[in-house]
């Protein structure tokens, strides 16, 4: 008897110890990454102050605002509106922690959806962090969720209907932020989130805004810029000069009929000139095959590089794959060269925002060189 209460004892320490190491990893989805943002950040912000609904809930994540002094646009930068395509909230990071208004203004939100930063996609085997080193050590981030964490807003309905337009969507798209503008003050947990944000878009007098993302390599719209009809001029100018730089992208025009995302309901709703940008990431796919951290920083599987081979996918496969810094360093040239476009188009209105690396600066010394 002895023995066997020996035994017991000996197991029962046991789960304790694995339950305080499961609820630690557990409950380090909730601690927001920090983002140390530059000097010349000039005041920060909740997304709440926009529309007071989301206060105190995981849908409020910090606002950056940097403004020069000088007249000019406003300019709105979202990451992370997809919290598990890394390139995008790192790019916007980077953008926060480095940038210097000499005119007009900035206004950066590295963590736009926060819910889904907090959970990762059920089955799919995501690591939950991922680590960057960066001049003065290393730093980790969450990998996050495709949309809001479930808890946050249950159950998902079998049909997803937009507001307003009433399209019908898969259940699971209710708590994507990228199909619930322009929102809604009163609705769900995550169209009162997409409110805010158009909210924000209206309150700061934002003219052109710009949405950070990723898409699975065997997904038509990779390294693409998606524009509404109002920047047809500004993109196909910009994909232009990136062309020169040997940086290829693909213009893609928002459809007036499929509604929700950043680039039509944005356009439609306010004066706002919006861009979505998408790189290309291969944890997202459906081909990938071990599913780690390494995964996220290298870019590099075995599968797609077959799949490169035999012409199944649009991208090419070198040497060097996917990895997260060549997919920050097309976002953060994308997003300088859009910026150029839209000051050729609106030189009465031109911003200029210093500090932000080049697509070789980042390329050489890797995105977390450019991380605090």
């Amino acid at each position: 008897m002895q023995r066997h209460h020996y035994t017991a004892s000996a197991l029962l320490f046991a789960g304790l110890i694995v339950s305080v190491i499961a609820s630690r990893e557990f409950l380090s989805m909730y601690a927001p990454d920090p983002v140390f943002p530059s000097d010349h950040c000039s005041s920060q912000r909740m997304l709440s102050d926009y529309s007071s609904g989301i206060r105190g809930t995981a849908g409020d994540t910090p606002v950056y605002i940097f403004d020069s002094g000088e007249p000019g646009a406003t300019i709105l930068l979202l990451g992370g509106t997809h919290p598990n395509e890394t390139a995008g909230s790192i790019a916007a990071t980077i953008v926060t922690e480095n940038a210097r208004p000499v005119k007009g203004r900035l206004i950066v939100v590295p963590q736009a959806c926060a819910s889904g930063f907090t959970a990762t996609d059920p089955l799919e085997g995501f690591p939950t962090h991922f680590t960057l080193t960066t001049k003065s050590g290393e730093r980790t981030f969450r990998f996050g969720s495709r949309g809001g964490n479930p808890i946050h807003q249950w159950p998902d309905p079998l049909v997803y209907r937009h507001y307003p337009s009433g399209q019908q969507l898969s259940g699971l798209e209710s708590r994507n932020l990228n199909r619930s503008y322009p929102g809604k003050e009163d609705g769900t947990f995550m169209q009162q989130v997409g409110h805010a944000f158009v909210r924000l878009i209206e309150q700061e007098k934002v003219d052109v805004a710009f949405d950070l993302h990723e898409a699975a390599p065997e997904v038509m719209i990779i390294n693409a810029i998606i524009t509404h009809e109002k920047g047809n001029d500004i993109a196909a100018n910009a994909v232009l000069n990136l062309e020169f730089e040997d940086l290829k992208y693909s213009l893609e025009i928002s459809p007036k009929n499929f509604h929700g995302l950043s680039h039509r309901e944005w356009g439609d709703a306010t004066p706002v000139i919006p861009f979505l940008m998408e790189t290309s990431n291969p944890i997202q796919g459906r081909l990938r095959g071990v599913t780690n951290e390494a995964l996220i920083l290298e870019g590099n599987d075995p599968f797609y590089r077959t799949a490169a081979e035999l012409g199944n996918v649009r991208i090419t496969y070198e040497k060097e794959g996917e990895p997260l810094s060549l997919r920050v360093a097309r976002h953060l040239q994308g997003f300088r060269t859009l910026v150029a476009a839209f000051n050729e188009q609106f030189p009465e209105k031109s911003v200029l925002v210093e500090g932000i690396p080049d697509y070789q600066a980042v390329l050489q010394q890797g995105a977390g060189s450019f991380l605090k």
